[in-house]
């Protein structure tokens, strides 16, 4: 009799593990076309089944890296190893999630082990050399940046005699200065595909470093009665879906407000077009035209998706420096009507934080790796209450009753954040007290997400939410730029 039960469960085993296998078979197929979500929820179907399979661990943290959560794909890297040290596409699994997450070492690390067990690998052999080259450089960097005060860029630029050769015919400033003229004519010439002379790029680069950093950590505004202001979530370099955004909800003005909420730059291939538009209606419209920062604009994230290879391929190294100085001022909240806070990312990893600690914030630096700072460009909202472990790897997840007691504490009514893609652009959650907004459609050319941006107005702050969908772009593919090491192979 015992005999026959164990062949029974044998047979059970069995049939789990074939179910499991046909659940990884649905979802290779949803992620082949590119449904991450779906794949990710069939791999985690097959675990249930068989929580011993490295190579299901595997498949789902390739599903996570491409849906941005490098947190629980590195935790899923690290899982396969564990079930099968011997198991190398997890050695590159978790090396690409330490790579995204700006841990260059660790990825050295797992790089490292693939090359050794494959010394024939050429993909494995550029980049651990990619790798190791990075993890030079910032040794390099700590190293000059402890020994000298850091100068500034501007302090080496003459661009009074920076000369505007005869054959270039595109938009300059006049007489220093930007105006309406100029940014119709430059978002013409960005439109084509053209160039705007380094010299203009450097004169709009330094004026706005000097608008940026004399505003406070958290901007507060108050909008009139009858004034509206529309609020845009991250843009990625989608340079075409910003020009029509700006054709359906029209041009900035000084009656017609914006707020774009950080991650202007990185995975689209026209961040510097949409970067340098967004900088010149800054210039121009100062006290109506509002950024904020998102987490890439900031420099380990610009080295890996993109921005920093674009700058250097369309000007130079020493722009991108300058580049970076800049980011470092943009602002990180931005209060309306002492009703409204609007960040990129979201609330803290601990409650108690006031706004008078935002105004406080010293922002003019690299992020932390934790606290208000990170915070503010990292975190998530999530279903449940509490708080628990961020997909990405970096700050937290908090949960409506985290909203609810800082709304109270600060007596706000709700707030809007961004940096999650969308299906429809725009999620609301946490009873209403929590909005994100996504402005970035058919994101990475890939997604099929609508874009969305929101209306608020004085007389009641009551959002109002419009969608929009993607619009052709030259072929010039997402991520163009990106550090070779972020260009994921398929399983």
């Amino acid at each position: 009799m015992a005999h026959d039960s164990e062949t029974g469960s044998e047979k059970k085993m069995a049939e789990g593990g074939n179910d499991a296998e046909l659940l990884k078979e649905k979802a290779n197929k949803y992620f082949k076309d590119k449904d991450y979500e779906n794949a990710i929820k069939y791999y985690s179907e097959a675990l249930e089944l068989n929580s011993s399979n490295a190579i299901y661990y595997s498949n789902r943290s390739l599903a996570y890296l491409r849906t941005e959560c490098y947190g629980y794909a590195l935790a899923d890297a690290t899982k396969a190893l564990e079930i099968d040290k011997n198991y190398i596409k997890g050695y590159y699994r978790r090396a690409t999630s330490n790579m995204a997450l700006g841990k260059f070492k660790a990825a050295l690390k797992d790089y490292e082990t693939v090359v050794r067990v494959r010394p024939n690998d050429k993909d494995a052999r550029m980049k651990y050399q990619e790798c190791n080259k990075i993890v030079k450089q910032k040794a390099f960097e700590r190293a000059i940046a402890s020994d000298e005060i850091k100068k500034s860029v501007v302090d080496s630029l003459d661009i009074e005699n920076m000369t505007i050769e005869d054959d270039y015919d595109g938009p300059k400033l006049e007489d220093g200065k930007v105006t309406l003229t100029f940014m119709k004519e430059m978002m013409d010439w960005f439109k084509d595909q053209k160039k705007l002379h380094r010299k203009c790029a450097y004169q709009i680069l330094v004026q706005v470093k000097d608008v940026l950093s004399k505003l406070p950590s958290l901007v507060e505004i108050t909008l009139k009665e009858a004034e509206k202001i529309t609020i845009c979530g991250d843009t990625h370099g989608q340079y075409y879906d910003l020009l029509n955004i700006f054709k359906l909800n029209g041009l900035p003005s000084e009656t017609n407000p914006y707020l774009f909420n950080g991650d202007f730059v990185d995975r689209g291939s026209f961040s510097l077009e949409v970067i340098l538009t967004l900088f010149g209606f800054k210039l121009l419209y100062p006290d109506n035209f509002h950024l904020l920062r998102g987490n890439h604009e900031t420099d380990n994230m610009n080295q890996m998706y993109g921005f920093e290879g674009e700058v250097k391929a369309k000007y130079t190294a020493q722009m991108f420096q300058l580049f970076s100085e800049v980011f470092q001022w943009l602002p990180l909240a931005q209060c309306i009507n002492s009703k409204v806070l609007v960040m990129h990312g979201g609330l803290f990893s601990e409650d108690g934080v006031t706004l008078e600690d935002l105004r406080k914030i010293e922002r003019n630096r690299q992020p932390p790796d934790s606290g208000p700072m990170c915070d503010l460009l990292w975190s998530d909202p999530q279903p449940q209450n509490g708080r628990s472990v961020s997909k990405r790897g970096v700050s937290c997840q908090f949960g409506p009753d985290v909203t609810e007691r800082f709304l109270d504490q600060n007596k706000l009514d709700y707030i809007v954040r961004s940096h999650e893609v969308k299906a429809e652009g725009y999620e609301v959650t946490h009873s209403g007290k929590c909005i994100t907004v996504f402005s970035a459609p058919n994101y990475c050319d890939q997604m099929g997400n609508k874009g969305a941006y929101i209306h608020l107005r004085g007389s009641d702050l009551k959002p109002e939410f419009h969608q929009f969908t993607a619009v052709p772009h030259p072929n010039v593919k997402p991520m163009a730029y990106a550090n070779t090491l972020m260009q994921l192979g398929m399983m």
